[in-house]
Protein backbone atom coordinates (compact mmCIF):
# COMPACT_ATOMS: atom_id res chain seq x y z
CA UNK A 1 0.00 0.00 0.00
CA UNK A 2 1.36 3.41 -0.98
CA UNK A 3 0.62 6.23 1.44
CA UNK A 4 1.61 9.79 2.31
CA UNK A 5 0.74 12.30 5.03
CA UNK A 6 -1.29 15.45 4.75
CA UNK A 7 -0.27 17.08 7.99
CA UNK A 8 -0.70 14.38 10.60
CA UNK A 9 -3.23 12.31 8.62
CA UNK A 10 -2.03 9.28 6.69
CA UNK A 11 -3.74 8.78 3.32
CA UNK A 12 -3.55 5.57 1.29
CA UNK A 13 -3.55 5.67 -2.49
CA UNK A 14 -2.82 3.73 -5.66
CA UNK A 15 -0.95 4.98 -8.73
CA UNK A 16 -1.02 2.72 -11.78
CA UNK A 17 -0.49 2.94 -15.51
CA UNK A 18 1.03 5.59 -17.72
CA UNK A 19 -0.30 8.44 -19.81
CA UNK A 20 -2.44 11.45 -18.98
CA UNK A 21 -3.37 11.29 -15.28
CA UNK A 22 -6.89 10.93 -13.93
CA UNK A 23 -7.60 11.11 -10.20
CA UNK A 24 -10.53 9.13 -8.77
CA UNK A 25 -12.28 10.22 -5.55
CA UNK A 26 -14.65 7.64 -4.09
CA UNK A 27 -18.00 8.05 -2.37
CA UNK A 28 -19.12 7.98 1.24
CA UNK A 29 -18.65 4.62 3.03
CA UNK A 30 -16.74 3.26 0.04
CA UNK A 31 -13.02 3.06 -0.77
CA UNK A 32 -10.68 3.20 -3.74
CA UNK A 33 -11.01 -0.57 -4.13
CA UNK A 34 -14.79 -0.82 -3.76
CA UNK A 35 -15.57 2.23 -5.88
CA UNK A 36 -12.89 1.97 -8.57
CA UNK A 37 -10.85 -1.25 -8.54
CA UNK A 38 -13.51 -3.95 -8.17
CA UNK A 39 -15.91 -2.38 -10.74
CA UNK A 40 -12.91 -2.38 -13.18
CA UNK A 41 -12.65 1.40 -13.52
CA UNK A 42 -8.90 1.30 -12.88
CA UNK A 43 -8.25 -1.44 -15.44
CA UNK A 44 -10.56 0.16 -18.03
CA UNK A 45 -8.86 3.55 -17.72
CA UNK A 46 -5.42 1.96 -17.87
CA UNK A 47 -6.41 0.08 -21.02
CA UNK A 48 -7.48 3.43 -22.47
CA UNK A 49 -3.94 4.71 -21.94
CA UNK A 50 -4.41 6.64 -18.73
CA UNK A 51 -2.37 6.92 -15.55
CA UNK A 52 -4.86 6.21 -12.77
CA UNK A 53 -4.53 7.63 -9.24
CA UNK A 54 -7.09 6.88 -6.54
CA UNK A 55 -7.03 7.59 -2.82
CA UNK A 56 -8.88 6.32 0.21
CA UNK A 57 -10.55 9.38 1.70
CA UNK A 58 -9.73 10.03 5.35
CA UNK A 59 -11.88 7.81 7.55
CA UNK A 60 -12.25 5.25 4.75
CA UNK A 61 -10.45 2.18 3.43
CA UNK A 62 -6.81 2.01 4.49
CA UNK A 63 -6.51 5.71 5.32
CA UNK A 64 -6.38 7.02 8.88
CA UNK A 65 -9.63 6.97 10.87
CA UNK A 66 -10.68 10.15 12.67
CA UNK A 67 -13.66 10.59 14.97
CA UNK A 68 -14.23 14.34 15.18
CA UNK A 69 -16.67 15.74 12.57
CA UNK A 70 -14.49 18.85 12.40
CA UNK A 71 -11.84 16.74 10.65
CA UNK A 72 -14.16 16.02 7.72
CA UNK A 73 -15.13 19.40 6.29
CA UNK A 74 -15.30 19.26 2.49
CA UNK A 75 -12.42 21.73 2.20
CA UNK A 76 -10.32 19.55 4.50
CA UNK A 77 -11.07 16.40 2.52
CA UNK A 78 -10.32 18.29 -0.68
CA UNK A 79 -6.96 19.30 0.79
CA UNK A 80 -6.07 15.58 1.00
CA UNK A 81 -6.62 15.27 -2.76
CA UNK A 82 -4.56 18.37 -3.50
CA UNK A 83 -1.82 17.15 -1.17
CA UNK A 84 -1.75 13.87 -3.09
CA UNK A 85 -1.29 15.77 -6.36
CA UNK A 86 1.54 17.76 -4.79
CA UNK A 87 3.07 14.55 -3.40
CA UNK A 88 3.09 13.05 -6.91
CA UNK A 89 4.23 16.28 -8.59
CA UNK A 90 1.04 16.60 -10.64
CA UNK A 91 -0.12 20.09 -11.53
CA UNK A 92 -3.15 19.42 -13.76
CA UNK A 93 -5.35 16.32 -14.00
CA UNK A 94 -8.73 15.02 -15.02
CA UNK A 95 -10.71 14.21 -11.87
CA UNK A 96 -13.72 11.98 -11.33
CA UNK A 97 -15.64 11.70 -8.10
CA UNK A 98 -18.63 9.65 -7.09
CA UNK A 99 -21.26 10.99 -4.68
CA UNK A 100 -19.25 12.50 -1.77
CA UNK A 101 -16.23 12.25 -4.06
CA UNK A 102 -18.07 14.47 -6.53
CA UNK A 103 -18.67 17.06 -3.82
CA UNK A 104 -14.93 17.04 -3.14
CA UNK A 105 -14.17 17.28 -6.86
CA UNK A 106 -16.64 20.16 -7.26
CA UNK A 107 -15.01 22.00 -4.36
CA UNK A 108 -11.60 21.71 -6.03
CA UNK A 109 -13.02 22.68 -9.44
CA UNK A 110 -14.44 25.84 -7.88
CA UNK A 111 -11.74 26.82 -5.37
CA UNK A 112 -8.60 25.47 -7.11
CA UNK A 113 -9.43 25.15 -10.82
CA UNK A 114 -5.77 25.28 -11.79
CA UNK A 115 -5.54 21.59 -10.82
CA UNK A 116 -8.45 20.46 -13.01
CA UNK A 117 -8.35 19.78 -16.74
CA UNK A 118 -11.86 18.32 -16.63
CA UNK A 119 -14.19 17.14 -13.86
CA UNK A 120 -16.68 14.27 -13.80
CA UNK A 121 -19.40 14.33 -11.16
CA UNK A 122 -20.65 10.75 -10.82
CA UNK A 123 -23.69 10.08 -8.67
CA UNK A 124 -24.34 13.76 -7.95
CA UNK A 125 -26.75 16.16 -9.60
CA UNK A 126 -28.58 19.14 -8.15
CA UNK A 127 -28.05 17.58 -4.72
CA UNK A 128 -24.70 19.38 -4.85
CA UNK A 129 -26.68 22.57 -4.19
CA UNK A 130 -30.02 21.48 -2.76
CA UNK A 131 -28.86 18.60 -0.56
CA UNK A 132 -30.53 15.26 -0.08
CA UNK A 133 -28.99 11.86 0.32
CA UNK A 134 -27.52 10.55 3.57
CA UNK A 135 -28.18 12.72 6.63
CA UNK A 136 -28.46 12.36 10.37
CA UNK A 137 -30.69 9.27 10.02
CA UNK A 138 -27.78 7.54 8.28
CA UNK A 139 -25.30 8.67 10.94
CA UNK A 140 -27.57 7.22 13.63
CA UNK A 141 -27.97 4.03 11.57
CA UNK A 142 -24.19 3.64 11.46
CA UNK A 143 -24.03 3.98 15.24
CA UNK A 144 -26.96 1.62 15.96
CA UNK A 145 -26.21 -1.62 17.83
CA UNK A 146 -27.14 -3.72 14.79
CA UNK A 147 -28.70 -3.53 11.34
CA UNK A 148 -31.88 -4.99 12.81
CA UNK A 149 -32.25 -1.85 14.94
CA UNK A 150 -32.32 0.43 11.87
CA UNK A 151 -35.79 1.24 10.50
CA UNK A 152 -34.97 4.11 8.12
CA UNK A 153 -34.73 2.83 4.51
CA UNK A 154 -31.71 4.92 3.47
CA UNK A 155 -30.07 4.32 6.83
CA UNK A 156 -30.43 0.55 6.38
CA UNK A 157 -28.92 0.77 2.89
CA UNK A 158 -25.82 2.63 4.08
CA UNK A 159 -25.46 0.55 7.25
CA UNK A 160 -25.58 -2.66 5.21
CA UNK A 161 -23.05 -1.23 2.75
CA UNK A 162 -20.72 -0.19 5.57
CA UNK A 163 -20.91 -3.68 7.06
CA UNK A 164 -20.28 -5.25 3.66
CA UNK A 165 -17.15 -3.12 3.17
CA UNK A 166 -16.04 -3.70 6.80
CA UNK A 167 -15.79 0.04 7.34
CA UNK A 168 -15.15 1.86 10.61
CA UNK A 169 -18.76 2.95 11.23
CA UNK A 170 -17.88 5.47 13.95
CA UNK A 171 -15.46 7.23 11.59
CA UNK A 172 -18.11 7.21 8.87
CA UNK A 173 -20.68 8.79 11.18
CA UNK A 174 -18.19 11.56 12.00
CA UNK A 175 -17.46 12.02 8.29
CA UNK A 176 -21.14 12.31 7.47
CA UNK A 177 -21.73 14.93 10.14
CA UNK A 178 -18.67 16.95 9.14
CA UNK A 179 -18.96 16.90 5.35
CA UNK A 180 -22.46 18.28 4.90
CA UNK A 181 -21.50 21.63 3.40
CA UNK A 182 -23.49 22.29 0.26
CA UNK A 183 -22.23 24.36 -2.64
CA UNK A 184 -24.17 27.54 -3.27
CA UNK A 185 -25.79 28.12 -6.64
CA UNK A 186 -23.40 31.02 -7.18
CA UNK A 187 -20.35 28.85 -6.48
CA UNK A 188 -21.54 26.14 -8.86
CA UNK A 189 -22.27 28.72 -11.55
CA UNK A 190 -18.70 30.01 -11.18
CA UNK A 191 -17.17 26.63 -12.14
CA UNK A 192 -15.42 27.12 -15.46
CA UNK A 193 -13.64 23.82 -16.05
CA UNK A 194 -15.31 21.26 -18.39
CA UNK A 195 -17.78 19.15 -16.38
CA UNK A 196 -19.60 15.89 -17.13
CA UNK A 197 -22.51 15.03 -14.78
CA UNK A 198 -23.23 11.27 -14.75
CA UNK A 199 -26.26 10.10 -12.76
CA UNK A 200 -28.40 6.96 -12.84
CA UNK A 201 -31.93 7.57 -14.07
CA UNK A 202 -33.27 5.65 -11.04
CA UNK A 203 -31.00 7.47 -8.56
CA UNK A 204 -33.17 9.10 -5.89
CA UNK A 205 -30.17 10.35 -3.87
CA UNK A 206 -28.12 12.39 -6.36
CA UNK A 207 -30.78 14.81 -7.54
CA UNK A 208 -31.35 15.82 -11.15
CA UNK A 209 -28.31 15.90 -13.43
CA UNK A 210 -30.16 18.15 -15.87
CA UNK A 211 -30.96 20.68 -13.16
CA UNK A 212 -27.29 20.91 -12.16
CA UNK A 213 -26.24 21.22 -15.80
CA UNK A 214 -28.46 24.29 -16.06
CA UNK A 215 -26.38 25.91 -13.32
CA UNK A 216 -22.81 24.97 -14.40
CA UNK A 217 -21.98 26.70 -17.70
CA UNK A 218 -21.08 24.35 -20.55
CA UNK A 219 -21.53 21.17 -18.51
CA UNK A 220 -22.77 17.96 -20.14
CA UNK A 221 -25.09 15.22 -18.85
CA UNK A 222 -24.61 11.45 -19.06
CA UNK A 223 -27.73 9.48 -18.13
CA UNK A 224 -27.05 5.98 -16.78
CA UNK A 225 -30.26 4.11 -17.69
CA UNK A 226 -32.23 2.25 -15.00
CA UNK A 227 -29.47 2.48 -12.41
CA UNK A 228 -29.88 3.69 -8.83
CA UNK A 229 -27.20 5.30 -6.67
CA UNK A 230 -25.46 2.07 -5.73
CA UNK A 231 -25.75 0.16 -9.00
CA UNK A 232 -24.64 2.95 -11.34
CA UNK A 233 -21.01 2.77 -10.24
CA UNK A 234 -19.90 -0.13 -12.44
CA UNK A 235 -22.36 0.35 -15.28
CA UNK A 236 -21.04 -0.07 -18.85
CA UNK A 237 -22.90 3.01 -20.10
CA UNK A 238 -21.20 5.05 -17.38
CA UNK A 239 -17.75 3.71 -18.26
CA UNK A 240 -18.19 4.09 -22.01
CA UNK A 241 -19.60 7.60 -21.59
CA UNK A 242 -16.71 8.73 -19.41
CA UNK A 243 -14.08 7.25 -21.73
CA UNK A 244 -15.74 8.94 -24.69
CA UNK A 245 -15.88 12.25 -22.82
CA UNK A 246 -12.22 12.05 -21.87
CA UNK A 247 -11.24 11.27 -25.47
CA UNK A 248 -13.11 14.37 -26.71
CA UNK A 249 -12.31 16.98 -24.08
CA UNK A 250 -9.80 19.71 -25.02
Amino acid sequence: MASFRNGSVEIAYLDEGAGEPIVLVHGFASSKDVNWVYPTWVSSLRQAGRRVIALDNRGHGQSQKLYDPEDYHIGTMASDVRALLDHLGLTRVDMMGYSLGSRITAYIAHAHPQYIRSAIFGGLGIGLIEGGGPGEDVARALEAPSLADVKDRVGRMFRAFAEQTRSDRRALAACLRGSRRLMTREEAAAIRVPVLIAVGTADDIAGSAEALAEVIPGSQVLDIPRRDHMRAVGDKVYKDGVLNYLSRRP
